[in-house]
Order: structure tokens, then C-alpha cells, then sequence
């Protein structure tokens, strides 16, 4: 059994990265090994203007993988993923390697919906000119 877990970056020691969508990196690892073979594919869409997260489950689904441990998943994503028969949890944090164990220990249970809205970890998020801002005094 095949599992993504996104990544800050390349190795086992790296931390996992809390947006899945425009994830730095995804680590799979063969949950089956004990030895905990990896590969690390690096996603191409960290930089996408939209739909970020929607290819980035399209890229993970077609890698094989049955589960997709990260910090959080937006909706367009979850569904790409639950569609694809992919389990999706969410909640996790400490290293790649950390998060592997849990999941081959059966301590991580799928998630039933998405944890964050649409364009969650979004570069410029929060900076909009609310009310106050720009006047002159």
C-alpha cells in the first residue's frame, strides 16, 4: 500500500507540509515495507494561479497511492481524491516519517469532509483593504 504525505520537503525527516494542494513536495511511502521505501515526487503546481489543489490530487491519484496524509484539504481537492477511492487525512503534523508510523499504526483515521474553504494557503490570503484601511489622517 502506496501513501502521500505532503511535504516541506524531500525526505522522511521533513516536515509535513499543512496545505495539500500547493504541498512543496509529496512523499510516498510503501506503508507495507518496514523499511520504509520512498519515492518524492515534486509538485509541479506550488504555483498555479487556481485549481492547485485539484491537479495536485489528479497527480497523486494517478501515482497509485490509497491515502493522503497533510495538514489540510480544500474541498475541490477532497472530492478529486474521494472520487479517485484516495482517503484523505487530515490533522497531521511532525515529520514524514512521524506521520507514516501513525498511519501504519492505525492511529489516523480518513477524514469525512474537507478541513479548510476553497483557496486555503493561497499566496496574499488575509491581506485584503478591509474597512480603515488607506485613509489619511
Amino acid at each position: 500500500m502506496k501513501i502521500a504525505v505532503t511535504s516541506t520537503g524531500p525526505g522522511l525527516d521533513d516536515q509535513v507540509e499543512p496545505r495539500f494542494g500547493r504541498s512543496p513536495y509529496f512523499v510516498i511511502v510503501d506503508a507495507d515495507s518496514d523499511t520504509m521505501n520512498f519515492e518524492t515526487v515534486q509538485n509541479p503546481n506550488t504555483a498555479a494561479g487556481g485549481g492547485a489543489g485539484v491537479q495536485s490530487g489528479k497527480d497523486i491519484a494517478e501515482k497509485g497511492v490509497e491515502a493522503v496524509l497533510t495538514g489540510n484539504c480544500g474541498p475541490n481537492a477532497f472530492s478529486v481524491l474521494e472520487q479517485t477511492g484516495v482517503d484523505i487525512i487530515t490533522g497531521v503534523d511532525g515529520t514524514v516519517r512521524e506521520a507514516a508510523e501513525k498511519y501504519k499504526a492505525g492511529k489516523l483515521t480518513p477524514a469525512t469532509g474537507p478541513s479548510v474553504k476553497n483557496h486555503f494557503g493561497m499566496d496574499g490570503g488575509g491581506a485584503g483593504g478591509g474597512r480603515g484601511m488607506g485613509r489619511r489622517s
